[in-house]
């Protein structure tokens, strides 16, 4: 069968005529559907009017969507003048990035009230539900090397709203969770991509706004973690009991809540000259001291927080303390840890936070090793009030050290990134390893008080080896 119908290749060779017959066509077959109770078909200049609106709209649509991945420095000079070191803006994002680290760390540290809560509810070993909060703080470091380069790049309020979204479903998706898988993607997972999101991009624009005062700046920032590490501890020891788990993590939503909105409406980076940057800057590992202090912290996060996980468990199996009081040592060691951080922080500007890290360190290494010696309820009180104090002050001064040893302020967040993120594999696996190091010792903890006390120690060493390879054997140079 042929067909007699002629296709024109330009639609104006088309006789006018077919389009007259067309339109008297469309015209009869309108009035039919309209009397037949069917709404008429659109004229054409109707389509017209509806195209265009769709076109507008869409071009509003993008230009929402370009609102919302500019760049923080997209059409805005280049700040060439040094940093203000004070002043209204500056302080108020030391507060802000302190209300983050409350937020992401300071939940970490209150992990102690959970482990001994997990391990009840789950009936598992403290080796498996350990990896829970291990890999929660592993991911908020790990993540610090990504959420650092975006922050870099001019992502600062992009990063941080999506960390603050997932930080809040990691919340509230765990007061749900009934299972150990579900509590392992909501609260490990969920929280800590969620977490490394948030702390990095607050550190490393806090460190842009200061270079006299910059380890003061960051030393406060750091206090977030013991005092969201006391009221986070406070606040489910407290309330599991009285109105129950998944109350207790709703309330924790709510105070993450009215912490990061505030952050995220007021919190502005410093539009600095970057040059274009890897996600992982390997140069960076060409440099002796660099590659020191990452070893050095690598270690020291192997072992420092193996008493925040295990120190209730350890009160309840060995000093036969209840459950209450077993969690009540948590809320010692972040209480002591707020002035710990605090004391260190007004000398760190004076003498240097590396010079005042590396000793603080290696006491806290020698007094792990004093842990063995713990056996009745007044001796775990001595070593968690002093722990706790030389712990959170050597803690404190690690973003200040690093700080200290960056000489270029625009690659503050790539570089503090990547050893967030070495200090992340560290928590990822010391923890579990302190547990596993217990049941190796048939309920013993000599095992992983030895571990500990070790691996802080090696910190302490490799700590000194990066400061020697920056200003040679000068005792007093400041560092």
């Amino acid at each position: 069968m042929h067909d007699n119908s002629i296709v024109y290749e330009n639609p104006k060779q088309r006789p006018r005529s077919l389009d007259t017959e067309k339109g008297q066509h469309l015209t009869e077959n309108s009035k039919i559907i309209s009397e037949s109770g069917i709404s008429t078909p659109r004229s054409g200049r109707e389509d017209e009017s509806i195209e265009l609106s769709f076109f507008e709209a869409s071009k509003g649509n993008n230009g929402i969507l370009r609102r919302l991945t500019r760049r923080s420095n997209e059409g805005k000079e280049i700040d060439t003048s040094p940093p203000p070191d004070g002043g209204v803006r500056a302080w108020a994002t030391v507060v802000l990035c302190h209300m983050a680290l409350f937020t992401t760390f300071g939940f970490v540290q209150s992990y102690g009230v959970l482990q001994t809560h997990y391990v009840s509810a789950l009936g598992l070993p403290a080796s498996t539900v350990s990896w829970i909060g291990s890999l929660s703080a592993c991911l908020m470091m790990v993540m610090a090397t990504f959420s650092g380069r975006l922050t870099d790049a001019g992502y600062f309020h992009q990063t941080l709203a999506v960390g603050t979204f997932l930080q809040l479903l990691g919340y509230f998706t765990t007061a749900v969770a009934m299972t150990y898988w579900q509590l392992l993607l909501s609260h490990g997972v969920c929280i800590g991509l969620g977490g490394g999101l948030v702390f990095c991009p607050c550190m490393s624009i806090v460190g842009t706004y200061f270079s006299k005062y910059r380890s003061l700046a960051l030393a406060i920032c750091s206090i977030g973690n013991s005092v969201g590490g006391l009221v986070f501890a406070a606040i489910l020891q407290n309330m599991i009991p009285a109105v129950g788990f998944p109350w207790a993590m709703r309330t924790c939503a709510f105070l993450v809540m009215a912490s990061m909105v505030p952050a995220n409406l007021i919190l502005k980076p410093r539009v600095l000259k970057s040059q274009d940057a890897p996600l992982v800057e390997l140069k960076a590992f060409t440099e002796l001291t660099y590659c020191l202090f990452a070893l050095g912290m690598f270690f020291t996060f192997l072992g420092m927080w193996v008493p925040v996980f295990y120190l209730g468990t350890f009160g309840r199996d060995i000093i036969h303390m209840s459950s209450k009081n077993a969690s009540s040592l948590l809320l010692l060691i972040n209480g002591v840890g707020i002035a710990g951080r605090v004391l260190p922080a007004l000398a760190a500007h004076r003498f240097g936070p590396l010079n005042l890290m590396i000793p603080l360190t290696l006491l806290s290494g020698v007094i792990l090793f004093c842990w063995a010696a713990v056996k009745d309820y007044q001796g775990i009180l001595v070593f968690d009030v002093i722990y706790g104090f030389i712990m959170a002050a050597g803690q404190g001064m690690f973003p200040p050290s690093l700080g200290s040893l960056t000489t270029d302020v625009s690659r503050m967040g790539v570089r503090m990134g990547m050893v967030f993120s070495i200090c992340g594999l560290a928590l990822l696996v010391g923890q579990p390893l302190g547990g596993v190091l217990v049941t190796a010792g048939g309920g013993s903890y000599l095992y992983t008080q030895i571990y500990s006390g070790t691996a802080m120690t090696l910190g302490s060493i490799f700590m000194m080896g990066a400061r020697i390879s920056s200003k040679g054997w000068k005792v007093w140079a400041k560092v």
